[in-house]
C-alpha cells in the first residue's frame, strides 16, 4: 500500500509539472493575423533592411511574449530611433527621438508591458560581450502594416529592437547586423 500511495503521489506530480510546462508554453500563443497591404509609394523606410508589408500576405501578431528570467532568450533587431529612421514616430516612453549612437531599445509588446520597462535599463548579451541598454520603446506584435507602425509588419514576441550603439558595444561587425539571438535581462 505504502508504494501504491509513493507511485500515486508522484503520477500527481509529473501530471502537474507536465500541466504547468504545458501551459507555460501555451501562455504566448499567436493572438490573431492581420492582412498586408501596399504601402503608399515612399512610405516604408527600409533604412537597416526593415521589411514592407505586402498585399495579401497574412502576418501573425501577439499580445505577450515568452516569459522573463535572468537570461531570456531573444533576437536583437537592427532600428534607428533617430528622426527620419526607420522606427518611424518619436519613442512611445519619453516622445524623444534618440541618436543611433545612444544604447537604447525597443522591446516586443509582452516584454513591453504597456510601459512598465519604460527608461528603466535591461542587460544584453552576445558575442561574448555585455552591453546595458535603455528601453524607449515598443516593438509592437498586435499591429503594423499601417503610417503609425512605417508600413512594417508586426514585430515577433521574441524582439530587442536596439540602435547602432548597442551593435557596436556587442562587437558585432557591421556586416552580420541584423538578426542576432541574444540573451537579456533587467538590469
Amino acid at each position: 500500500m505504502k508504494t501504491f500511495t509513493v507511485e500515486a503521489f508522484l503520477l500527481v506530480m509529473f501530471t502537474f509539472a507536465a500541466y504547468s510546462s504545458q501551459a507555460r508554453l501555451q501562455s504566448c500563443n499567436p493572438s490573431g493575423k492581420i492582412r498586408g497591404e501596399n504601402p503608399p509609394p515612399g512610405q516604408c523606410n527600409q533604412e537597416n533592411d526593415s521589411d514592407c508589408c505586402k498585399a495579401g500576405d497574412y502576418y501573425t501578431t501577439y499580445t505577450c511574449s515568452p516569459p522573463v528570467s535572468g537570461t531570456t532568450k531573444a533576437v536583437l533587431t537592427l532600428n534607428s530611433f533617430q528622426k527620419g529612421g526607420d522606427g518611424g514616430g518619436p519613442s512611445e516612453c519619453d516622445g524623444k527621438y534618440h541618436s543611433d549612437e545612444t544604447p537604447v531599445v525597443a522591446l516586443s509588446t509582452g516584454w513591453y508591458s504597456g510601459g512598465s520597462r519604460c527608461l528603466n535599463n535591461v542587460v544584453i548579451s552576445a558575442n561574448g560581450r555585455t552591453v546595458t541598454a535603455m528601453v524607449v520603446d515598443e516593438c509592437d506584435s498586435t499591429m503594423g502594416c499601417d503610417e503609425d507602425h512605417d508600413y512594417q509588419p508586426p514585430c515577433p514576441n521574441n524582439i530587442v529592437d536596439a540602435s547602432k550603439a548597442v551593435w557596436k558595444a556587442l562587437g558585432v561587425p557591421e556586416n552580420n547586423w541584423g538578426d542576432l539571438d541574444i540573451t537579456w535581462s533587467d538590469a
